[in-house]
């Protein structure tokens, strides 16, 4: 493996209140030059939880995404607040998201997010053992759950509402499983 790039300067170029833009100024070690740019700010990892309501049901929501300006059949998901392990914010997400509280929660991986532009992990976590419980969300509307059966995870891919990579690669884990 090459040495990793020397970063010869670091600008921004834009700022929000959720992040910056840095353009970094690199070299790697072959000598060659390039700019890259990354977001930079302070990302609480999240969780995305594949729910499962018996060995077949999995519990996805269709939720509306802004950047892509539409609905997606997603599954549950959220940052992990401030004193939270990953499981008390798995357990929190579903109960404001789907109405549910897990019994058990089993840590699968981390997923990066886009590493090549921002540092941000997601955990992927299976719930079982689900029993009623709803707590207060902070979604602008009503999610709508949609019971699938992982048994059609080729279907459910497929579809063209399910296009978050986060999602996808949540499906297959829990899938092989």
């Amino acid at each position: 493996m090459p040495a990793k790039p020397r970063i010869r300067s670091v600008e921004t170029i834009a700022e929000s209140r959720l992040f910056r833009i840095e353009e970094l100024h690199l070299t790697f070690s072959n000598g060659v030059e390039r700019v890259y740019e990354r977001m930079v700010g302070d990302y609480p990892d999240s969780v995305i939880i594949a729910p499962f309501l018996d060995n077949e049901t999995l519990l996805m929501i269709r939720e509306y995404s802004a950047a892509i300006d539409a609905y997606e059949l997603t599954l549950p998901k959220g940052l992990v607040d401030d004193g939270e392990d990953f499981f008390e914010a798995a357990n929190r997400e579903l109960q404001e998201e789907i109405g549910y509280r897990a019994g058990d929660l089993d840590y699968l991986c981390p997923l990066r997010i886009a590493p090549g532009y921002i540092d941000h992990t997601s955990h992927v976590i299976r719930a079982t053992g689900l029993s009623p419980s709803r707590l207060p969300g902070d979604e602008p509307e009503a999610l709508e759950i949609v019971p699938c059966n992982i048994g059609d995870i080729d279907d459910i891919i497929a579809r063209e509402d399910v296009t978050d990579a986060r999602t996808i690669a949540t499906l297959y884990l829990v899938n092989r499983q």
